[in-house]
């Protein structure tokens, strides 16, 4: 049996610390350019470096996005990446389009190379063909069936490791290559510049096809038929070891610290106890399914596992997020007195009652008991994102735990 992987995105230092902490076993980042989330915020090349020995330091891999589907006058620039890219050393790199494979094969061979989902890999032969190049993993299409991919794990050999989403948004486009953005904008989602057209407001006539009815549901704000929902794979975690899957990945390279927390603590415990007792992990299926929903999502689907997703994956009356909690801030320093240094993210007052996220899954009820800003002022609120905060509870935090609050 494989024990999968649980590969976690990271949108900024500061998430992929957070991813290291609450349970990844490896990150996938961004750099500033090359990546599909040009809109993330993304790492510096000195970011980057202190990210992967952080995660090193730790026992966690980080690869490195660099997917974009190439013009002629990005591969001068795919190649000093590389260069520098080699100096830092990353785990692996994620690529889509085959030149840049050549470059970085060429450039840096030590580094793997795994094969991004826009590559559109929906068969085994594909697989060998990524093989017999030197990538070490590819990365399955989103439209593949849990028997699809078994059949691909039966026919590849068997150091050839295979990544498959199993939570986060669905694009509406084959393997997320997607013309819309580009069409209605100029945004090149293919470059990382998607505008999530998918996401927006629509009205559907098709006049040439009698008796084929779109199942839209109407209200007064309109309809959102390619909105999909979000997909989540923590009732299946035994369907896709079975299948032969080796690493499990999360979508978000554009989250929050708190989504990334949540998603990798509940997944990590799931992986963890089906390891250590099968019927642990169905005794436990309520908790995961409870802490899953503590961060924003999108309602969940199984997507394309167990066949074609019908209407009922869709959205129909909202692009927004379900939202249950606020995110207040991590967990820095702690003071001789029990005080916690945070860089606050969102507004929370004095007397409130918030939450401590543990990495070990405890989350615990906390009265603010006081804020203070460095010049050691007392604040009864803190209003202002990023403030620089000391803050006593009546509750112990440690370095990395989360806060957040109740909605």
């Amino acid at each position: 049996m494989r024990h999968p992987e649980l590969l976690i995105p990271a949108s900024s230092l500061e998430v992929l610390k957070t991813a290291v902490i609450f349970g990844a076993d490896a990150v996938y980042i961004g750099g500033e350019a090359f990546g599909l989330r040009a809109k993330a915020k993304n790492f510096s090349m000195e970011e980057m470096a202190e990210g992967i020995a952080f995660a090193h330091e730790h026992g966690v891999r980080v690869y490195v996005t660099a997917n974009i589907l190439a013009h002629n006058y990005d591969l001068a620039g795919v190649e000093e990446y590389f260069k520098e890219l080699k100096k830092i050393g990353p785990d692996a790199l994620i690529i889509a389009d085959p030149g840049v494979f050549q470059i970085a094969k060429r450039i840096c061979p030590e580094i793997e190379r795994h094969i991004s989902t826009q590559a559109n890999n929906t068969n085994y032969e594909t697989y060998r063909f990524w093989y017999e190049l030197g990538a070490k993993r590819v990365v399955s299409a989103r439209e593949l069936s849990m028997r699809e991919i078994k059949t691909i794990r039966e026919h590849i050999p068997d150091d050839l490791e295979i990544e498959t989403f199993v939570h986060g948004a669905m694009c509406i486009s084959y393997s997320g290559r997607c013309l819309l953005s580009n069409y209605f904008t100029g945004r090149d989602a293919n470059h990382g510049a998607c505008t999530h057209p998918c996401r927006w407001k629509y009205a559907v006539v098709e006049e040439t096809r009698p008796g084929e009815y779109l199942p839209v549901e109407e209200n007064e704000r309109g309809t959102y038929i390619f909105n999909s929902k979000d997909l989540c794979m923590i009732e299946h975690i035994p369907d896709l070891i079975d299948a032969g899957i080796d690493s499990l990945k999360v979508e978000g390279r554009m989250k929050t610290a708190l989504y990334v927390a949540t998603v990798a603590r509940t997944y990590r415990k799931a992986l963890d106890d089906y390891a250590e007792d099968p019927k642990l992990y169905e005794k436990n299926m309520d908790w995961y399914l409870d802490q899953i929903s503590n961060c924003t999502y999108r309602q969940f689907t199984t997507g394309f596992f167990y066949g074609k997703p019908d209407h009922e994956a869709q959205i129909y009356d909202s692009n927004t997020y379900v939202k249950e909690y606020t995110y207040l801030g991590i967990i820095g320093d702690v003071a001789p007195d029990g005080r916690i240094h945070i860089e606050q993210r969102n507004k929370f007052v004095v007397g409130e009652q918030i939450e401590i996220m543990k990495p070990d899954g405890a989350n615990i009820e906390a009265k603010v008991l006081s804020i203070r800003n460095d010049d050691g002022e007392e604040m009864e609120s803190a209003p202002h994102s990023k403030q620089s905060l000391w803050v006593l509870l009546d509750q112990p935090g440690a370095q990395y735990d989360l806060l957040r609050r109740k909605e």
